[in-house]
């Protein structure tokens, strides 16, 4: 590899979330803050239980095939 061309990376990098949840990772960004993570966002936590059914298209296909 060529030296002075890659950005220096970071094995003891940091994510913090909005929620207060801390990560620890291997960046070339020492430290990250996002608004959402596993930790709070509602398809990993289990608090999204709607299924967007665009147009009955779930309901036709369990029609199509017999499926209750």
């Amino acid at each position: 590899m060529k030296k002075g061309i890659h950005p220096t990376y970071y094995d003891d990098a940091v994510i913090r979330c909005a929620c207060g949840n801390v990560i620890k990772t291997g960046s070339t960004r020492k430290e990250m803050h996002v608004e959402i993570c596993s930790a709070c966002h509602p398809f990993y936590t289990g608090q999204l239980k709607q299924v967007v059914d665009t147009g009955g298209r779930v309901r036709r296909f369990k029609e199509k095939y017999g499926i209750k």
